[in-house]
């Protein structure tokens, strides 16, 4: 294929990425968005194919692989439930860090057509790729363990972690002055110490972050991996995959500065250490707030909300773990044909992974229309009559906003005690990834509807179908 027809291709790829993720930006458009890069991947996996098959054999290999990849990407796709799409994204992620240190060690082999003035060059990139992807891999496939629980939440904080990270990096810089020719050392001796220390750096980076961080480690190793992909892209002299690479990684970075903004943390100390604890750990002895904590059944809860004229719903992890969210909008959907009026309420780091809660209610079909973010919900809690709480809890903490000795003060957090009256739906009292407990369970608006999701809903909705059968003949 002629090389200029090549490169228009790669425009044309390269723009279609950029209006995907133009249309990812907003649930409305993201199907389309969603389509547009799925478009563009094709189309310059083709481009790639019909210029780099310079033999059968490599051609046959090549379909093959893509083939297989494909197979697997596929069979993933349809079985992995939503609640296990954070760990998805996390090991995918690995797989494009693992690549960016294969591309980078197959070209420190065998640099190719490299011209002597330009080998420095090429030294650099590999050597930078190979850091950035060593990084991504072994980072990744950790944060897929804390998510998978097959690791703890808690934050593992070795002492002097920061000096840990300092040495480690000056060390790598040390090595990659020797890679690029300075001492007379074996060619690849430095690159595979470095790519060593660069694992190490990734995993020490993952376990000293609490799980209370975890959507920000998700959103920072999604830019990680864009920023492997493009610096393998210039091992490989490929334009597209730079573009690619570029694209993936700015968009990680400005979500992961969203995510810390939402949860008031700086990029910085997330990198150094989160604050989390195991998820689901009762709180310390001692720290209890004062106030009695009222329960309340599953009839009760159907008749405040039959009740009520303005209803707030709050999703959070809860409903992703016990699948309630398509008998929830059924509840969501009796309200409405008697008038209520609903919405839902999202918290930017609602679940494991930015979007989560988005994702499940477009699953359950929910209405984009009703579905708000947290600034525009909090100035209109006051004025509703139920807020209904389901799984949620450090994003709905109000120690958030009111203790100062909370490890969560100053993190913005959907203000559902302003509400008249406020259910929370959760199994027990155990504490949130932030380790903390929620001062909202004890506060004398609020009532705890305990057991599993999905199962409160389904009683709730049966009790709400009764109440309307018992009041229709009168």
């Amino acid at each position: 294929m002629p090389t200029t027809l090549v490169t228009v291709i790669y425009i044309f790829s390269a723009v279609l990425f950029i209006l995907s993720l133009s249309g990812l930006s907003a649930q409305q458009s993201a199907r389309r968005g969603n389509l547009l890069g799925i478009v563009g991947m094709i189309v310059a996996v083709l481009a790639t194919a019909a210029t780099a098959y310079g033999t059968l054999g490599v051609a046959t290999l090549a379909t093959v692989a893509v083939l297989i990849g494909g197979v697997i990407g596929a069979m993933l796709a349809m079985r992995v439930a939503m609640t296990a799409m954070p760990q998805l994204v996390a090991i995918l992620h690995s797989f494009v860090g693992l690549a960016a240190v294969l591309v980078g060690v197959a070209g420190a082999i065998n640099p190719g057509a490299v011209r002597a003035g330009e080998a420095r060059i090429h030294e650099i990139e590999v050597f930078i790729g190979v850091f950035v992807g060593a990084i991504t891999f072994t980072g990744s496939v950790f944060a897929f363990g804390k998510l998978q629980e097959i690791l703890p939440s808690r934050p593992l904080l070795l002492p002097a972690r920061h000096w840990l990270n300092l040495i480690a990096l000056l060390a790598c810089i040390y090595l990659g002055v020797l890679f690029v020719g300075v001492a007379e050392l074996p060619p690849l001796m430095p690159l595979l110490v470095m790519t060593g220390i660069a694992g190490l750096i990734g995993i020490h980076m993952v376990v000293a972050i609490g799980g209370a961080d975890m959507p920000v480690v998700v959103s920072m190793l999604n830019s990680y991996s864009g920023w492997a992909a493009s610096a393998a892209g210039f091992m490989l002299d490929n334009d597209l995959l730079i573009v690619t690479g570029a694209l993936v990684g700015s968009s990680g970075a400005i979500l992961s500065y969203i995510m810390c903004r939402a949860m008031n943390r700086s990029f910085i100390s997330v990198i150094a250490g989160g604050f989390g604890t195991a998820g689901g750990a009762l709180p310390a002895a001692g720290t209890k707030p004062a106030g009695e904590v009222r329960s309340v059944t599953a009839v009760e809860t159907a008749r405040l909300l039959r009740d009520a004229k303005r209803v707030i719903v709050v999703p959070g992890y809860g409903m992703a773990v016990a699948s309630a969210q398509y008998m929830l909008w059924e509840v969501g959907q009796f309200l409405q044909e008697r008038g209520i009026e609903l919405r839902f309420a999202i918290h930017p780091v609602a679940g494991r992974l930015p979007g989560h809660m988005n994702v499940l209610l477009a699953e359950a079909r929910v209405p984009y229309d009703i579905v708000e973010e947290m600034e525009d919900v909090n100035p209109d809690f006051p004025d509703s009559d139920v807020v209904l709480v389901m799984g949620a809890n450090d994003i709905v903490n109000p120690g958030a906003l009111e203790d100062v000795a909370s490890p969560i003060y100053g993190m913005p957090v959907l203000e559902v005690w302003k509400a008249q009256t406020c259910i929370v739906m959760k199994r027990s009292m155990a504490s949130g990834y932030a380790g903390v407990d929620n001062p909202l369970f004890y506060k004398s608006n609020t009532l705890m509807l305990f057991g599993d999701a999905k199962k409160m809903v389904e009683e709730v909705l049966t009790a709400l179908r009764q109440g309307a059968a018992v009041a229709a003949p009168a």
